[in-house]
């Protein structure tokens, strides 16, 4: 079958219609395009990217694979009203109080989303090995996993793998594969161990099979994986976890003053 002109590898190895909706995701995700916008007519995409018809519907179909745009045959391409949720860490670091809710699912709500939490498994576990090291167990050494999944309008946002030293975990409800009230935060910080520092360390990867199906991904886009270590007094590493989310749907942001 012979493929058409334009829809041969550019130089950088992609296909047009790839290199096409890359730059409309670009202009989505930093704000050219607004929530809501109408995205370029067809025909000004063909003349912009010098391109077929059929190949400007394929990357616009991507974008909706990735749900940023919405659109219909014969009918305008819109860019979605939540197209990029930008997430602060230290607004739900610290312990919620008692008797309310994890920080996590009230921090969502305030945009105007309804969140929960879906519990996956709770086991004793040997965890990858950046998280064996930063809560300093030997070679082989176990932990107390709890996975979640994270959901934002019924959609996945995020995979979460807490994982927390057996010696802290043992007889307490860590171990009991039901939510907690106000969070592991809370938890801990009743169980002598408050919160006091946390480092993240985030990095692009390739999904995995189980993130892929769970995020419900489309595509090879990447996630952000952030690895975080939260410690307590004398430095002490009391949860390290591991949280994946879709690269394109998110962004996280930090606040910080120059050492």
């Amino acid at each position: 079958m012979t493929v058409p002109h334009d829809e041969t590898d550019g130089s950088d190895g992609r296909s047009l219609h790839a290199r096409i909706a890359a730059d409309l995701r670009d202009e989505i995700m930093n704000g050219d395009l607004a929530p809501g916008a109408k995205l370029p007519s067809t025909e000004r995409l063909k003349e912009r990217f010098a391109a077929s018809n059929a190949t400007v519907q394929k990357a616009l179909g991507l974008l909706k694979e990735e749900r940023l745009v919405v659109g219909r045959a014969g009918s305008a391409v819109t860019v979605r009203e939540h197209r990029q949720r930008t997430m602060r860490p230290a607004s739900y670091m610290a312990p919620a109080d008692a008797g309310d809710r994890y920080r996590w699912l009230t921090e969502a709500e305030k945009l105007g989303t309804r969140a929960r939490s879906r519990l996956l498994r709770v086991a004793e576990t040997v965890p990858p090995a950046d998280v064996s090291a930063v809560l300093g167990l030997p070679e082989g050494g176990t932990a107390l996993l709890r996975h979640q999944l994270l959901l934002i309008d019924d959609e996945p946002v995020e995979l979460v793998s807490s994982y927390y030293p057996l010696e802290i975990a043992r007889g307490t409800l860590l171990t009991k594969r039901r939510k907690i009230t106000g969070g592991t935060p809370a938890l801990l910080a009743e169980l002598g161990y408050p919160p006091r520092l946390s480092v993240d360390r985030v990095s692009a990867r390739v999904p995995t099979q189980e993130q892929f199906t769970a995020l419900r991904l489309p595509g090879d886009l990447p996630v952000l994986r952030t690895l975080r270590v939260v410690r307590s007094d004398d430095e002490r590493p009391i949860e390290a976890t591991v949280m994946v989310k879709a690269g394109h749907l998110y962004e996280l942001q930090y606040e910080f003053t120059a050492e």
